[in-house]
């Protein structure tokens, strides 16, 4: 009953209630989409490496260092000799290492050169390894393995044929065309940049760029049967992950490292790095945050002159409650109740509209920005800012209310 009367009342006002319910609705929309973006961005970039030690590279930031090693976004300011590599990797305390080599894509993805280590080692997540959906690693010059994302987008299977191009762009005028590799294996999803990434052996990229030498040159192409006689050992790589024996000897490793006469490096810990990533984002998250709850406080404003106004208009209604015996507290509670009303129709709104939006941009997000926003919008946090805007919807119909509930007592 005091439901249904609440209801037909903002009927009976439905164009300003509407309007309000819109306003409030892109308030909760920014400010839960705020939210949810900012922390399942923070979970995907912790998830995306895991029981590495230290992450090697050419002197540069720490923060560089991971973005262009880790999450293939930025460039390396110069690469690692392999000498270098073969050292570092033969340390005592050094249980594994995993190489690694960019430079080049296929369609937009990135290639990574490693070895069949990387599919031993690495891990994602909570030390989850990586498994295949389909295939195997890459044994042969020629063989590639795909990324999850790569292999979907595209529409590749086991045994079609991929040709690599020089550079990073998205369209390539120089193809490694007279190399075509052959997809041995597919990744299972992990959630990380490993979906969209193109796996190939050290020595095919090699191969690749003695064949582009050649090109270039003019020297004539070498055909894949000579390439595959060919011994061929990288001459540098861009970076290198190593696990150690201790958790201990890290950072004596680490010192070591980047004391490292013969050409200079710089080691970092990915747990740090990551820190240091999310103090620097801190500002504008909290910036972002407070832009989205100065749109859900103007929003509310506008509530409460909404229903402030309304309280003349409805001078009929409220004499009528009062004939029939209403109290005065009754009218009270009926107003914060169509606040209530209006504000838990917003959050509806408000939620699936993010949650569509989510839907539809899911797999741009993580194609083109490596971010894997999950469709799980009530998390914790979530809940919580609901709560808080039906509080603060309260908070804001208390003027309203008691305008009334005064009038009432002072025209008894």
């Amino acid at each position: 009953m005091f439901a249904r009367l609440a209801s037909k009342s903002l009927l009976n006002r439905k164009g300003s209630v509407v309007l309000t319910v819109m306003a409030m609705t892109v308030s909760i929309f920014v400010l839960l989409g705020v939210e949810h973006i900012r922390a399942q961005s923070k979970q995907s970039f912790n998830s995306t490496v895991s029981g590495v030690d230290l992450i090697v590279g050419a002197r540069t930031g720490s923060l560089n260092l991971l973005l262009y090693s880790v999450f293939r976004l930025g460039s390396p300011t110069n690469n690692i000799d392999w000498e270098t590599y073969q050292q570092i990797s033969t340390k005592a305390k050094v249980a594994w290492s995993i190489p690694i080599s960019l430079g080049d894509s296929h369609k937009g993805f990135r290639v990574m050169g490693t070895t069949t280590d990387y599919f031993k080692y690495f891990s994602y997540g909570k030390k989850r390894h990586l498994e295949f959906s389909s295939g195997q690693p890459f044994a042969e010059l020629f063989d590639v393995v795909l990324g999850a994302q790569v292999a979907t987008k595209l529409g590749y299977s086991l045994g079609d044929k991929v040709i690599l191009a020089h550079g990073l762009g998205t369209t390539s005028f120089k193809l490694h065309d007279k190399s075509p590799f052959n997809v041995v294996g597919i990744l299972a999803a992990t959630g990380t940049p490993i979906d969209q990434t193109v796996h190939v052996s050290l020595q095919g990229i090699e191969a690749i760029h003695l064949d582009w030498q050649a090109i270039k040159t003019q020297a004539g192409t070498l055909t894949s049967a000579q390439l595959q006689a060919l011994e061929l050992e990288p001459k540098n790589i861009t970076a290198l992950m190593l696990g150690l024996s201790s958790r201990m000897a890290t950072f004596g490793v680490q010192r070591d490292i980047n004391n490292y006469r013969k050409e200079p490096l710089s080691a970092i810990l990915p747990g740090v790095a990551l820190s240091e990533l999310w103090q620097m984002m801190g500002l504008l998250e909290n910036t972002l945050r407070l832009i989205s709850g100065l749109i859900l406080i103007s929003a509310l404003l506008g509530l409460s002159a909404m229903m402030l106004a309304s309280i003349k208009e409805r001078e009929q209604e409220i004499h009528l409650l009062r004939v029939i015996g209403a109290p005065p507290f009754y009218l009270f509670l009926l107003i914060e109740l169509e606040a209530l009303l209006i504000s838990f129709i917003s959050m509806f709104a408000g939620t699936a509209t993010l949650y569509l939006c989510l839907l539809a941009t899911q797999d741009a997000l993580s194609t083109n920005f490596g971010l894997h926003i999950g469709l799980n919008i009530l998390s914790f946090n979530n809940i919580l800012f609901l709560l808080l805007v039906a509080g603060a919807t309260m908070v804001a119909a208390a003027i309203p209310s008691m305008t009334a509930y005064r009038g009432i007592n002072r025209g008894q």
